[in-house]
């Protein structure tokens, strides 16, 4: 059996990357190695049912969407996530995958759109980036920076310098809700002149971060 623990699976609007606004359906894996500061889904730390592949993507077929978000916790930590996804994939849905850039994703199927964070300063997470997994970015693929502050903002910078993310993959840069002021940062963003994406979680705004939203 193709067990995978679930804490929910959701229908919404995706809130962030490059398909903002569209509605998807969400499927929040259980448990996640990583315990950042800013953290907003702490409660898929723990808990959730395990359930098999099959009876996941049923639940998905539910919805009349092709859109499809892996997330977390962080989706990785269960090995039988990588099969989830292919299966997904083989069934027509455009599949992106959030994951936290600390665990290899040289192993996740071609087709997946990968979202992936570099662990800010300000995170308290910074050691944990492996940043091998850039190599297998494309031009399809997402790097976010959640950005907290300025130094935040400095090391995100010289990241995406040094690796030359800008020209790999899509960029984007989101605040911190509630700590970072976004007008702050979207001025810096275009002072610098920076090829970043500037995002605000949609789904907050609209929501307050309700959990299955």
């Amino acid at each position: 059996m193709s067990l995978l623990r679930i804490t929910e699976i959701f229908y919404s609007l995706q809130g962030e990357s490059n398909t903002v606004g569209l509605p998807t359906v969400f499927i929040r894996l259980t448990g996640c190695p990583l315990r950042c500061v800013y953290c907003d889904t702490a409660y898929a730390f723990v808990g959730g049912n395990k359930v098999e592949i099959a009876d996941i993507i049923a639940q998905v077929q539910q919805y009349s969407t092709p859109y499809v978000t892996v997330t977390g916790g962080e989706p990785l930590a269960q090995p039988n996530c990588l099969d989830l996804i292919t299966q997904l994939l083989d069934k027509g849905f455009t599949v992106s995958l959030e994951t936290s850039g600390a665990i290899d994703i040289s192993a996740v199927d071609s087709r997946t759109v990968k979202v992936m964070d570099l662990k800010t300063p300000s995170s308290g997470e910074l050691s944990k980036n492996l940043y091998e997994n850039i190599q297998y970015l494309d031009t399809r693929d997402q790097v976010k920076f959640v950005i907290g502050s300025h130094d935040d903002y400095e090391w995100s910078k010289k990241i995406v310098n040094d690796y030359g993310l800008s020209e790999r993959c899509q960029v984007l840069f989101s605040p911190v809700m509630g700590v970072q002021n976004p007008t702050e940062l979207a001025d810096k963003i275009l002072q610098d002149r920076l090829q970043v994406r500037f995002q605000i979680q949609l789904h907050k705004i609209l929501w307050d971060n309700a959990q299955g939203k």
